[in-house]
């Protein structure tokens, strides 16, 4: 699918109980300069699916993220339209193509059953990542002794 302004801003409706997904959605947020990308723990108490429209148990099978006219995007979608908010979009690109996106939907539903169990065997590489990213936020803020306030967000 092709990229619009009218994806934008994005909301990305996360699973922030998966340590993988957390993970992402941290790195999508830091490299979000242009801000066209807003994070939604579906995992925190008193998260309501209903105000976009759709049951938690499915927001939780898969990925899901609202466009500004409120339209609910899916899956493998999301992934194509958050990373090319970022500048990313070539990485998501060929999962668009007939034939590749079938698979890589099918790919995608397979992973997001297992997150847990894939998370947790992959815990201490997961850990060893998120602390390098909270490094990389920690050094772009500070210079010397100074540590200035930044625009960067996470998603946690």
């Amino acid at each position: 699918m092709k990229q619009s302004r009218n994806d934008y801003p994005l909301t990305l409706l996360y699973d922030g109980a998966c340590p993988i997904c957390r993970l992402e959605m941290d790195r999508l947020a830091q490299l979000d300069g242009l801000r066209r990308l807003a994070f939604v723990d579906i995992a925190l108490p008193g998260f309501d699916a209903a105000k976009y429209g759709a049951k938690v148990e499915d927001m939780q099978r898969l990925i899901h993220a609202v466009r500004p006219d409120g339209t609910l995007v899916v899956g493998v979608e999301v992934f194509r339209l958050a990373y090319g908010a970022v500048g990313w979009g070539l990485l998501f690109a060929p999962t668009a193509l007939p034939g590749v996106s079938s698979i890589a939907e099918r790919a995608y539903a397979v992973f997001a059953r297992n997150r847990y169990k894939v998370s947790a065997l992959l815990q201490p590489l997961l850990a060893r990542m998120a602390a390098a990213q909270a490094a990389r936020r920690t050094a772009g803020a500070c210079a010397g002794d100074v540590c200035e306030s930044t625009n960067e967000r996470t998603a946690s």
